[in-house]
């Protein structure tokens, strides 16, 4: 049964992330039980704002970590970038 739970966080966590910055691939690599509910730290992978705001055609991608948290009912309380990790090629 716990796994279950886990899952419905990291489908909450990604369906999300992916609605709310429109991402082009998020990846969870953590979910863990806080006294508020649940936190689940995820890779997302974003069109790099830089190069976007320049206005050039790229293929590099940011990828950033975000740390979302939600409550018992998997609906999302809070969510909030941690830190660029590393730019990519895709």
């Amino acid at each position: 049964m716990p796994n279950m739970t886990v899952t419905a966080v990291e489908k909450a966590a990604s369906d999300f992330l992916m609605q709310a910055l429109h991402a082009i691939e998020v990846r969870i690599i953590g979910v863990k039980r806080i006294p508020e509910g649940w936190e689940a730290q995820a890779e997302v992978y974003e069109e790099s704002a830089f190069i976007k705001a320049l206005g050039l055609p790229t293929r590099v991608r940011d990828r950033n970590l975000y740390v979302v948290l939600e409550d018992d009912q998997m609906e999302v309380t809070s969510f909030e970038r941690k830190d660029l990790i590393e730019p990519c090629l895709t």
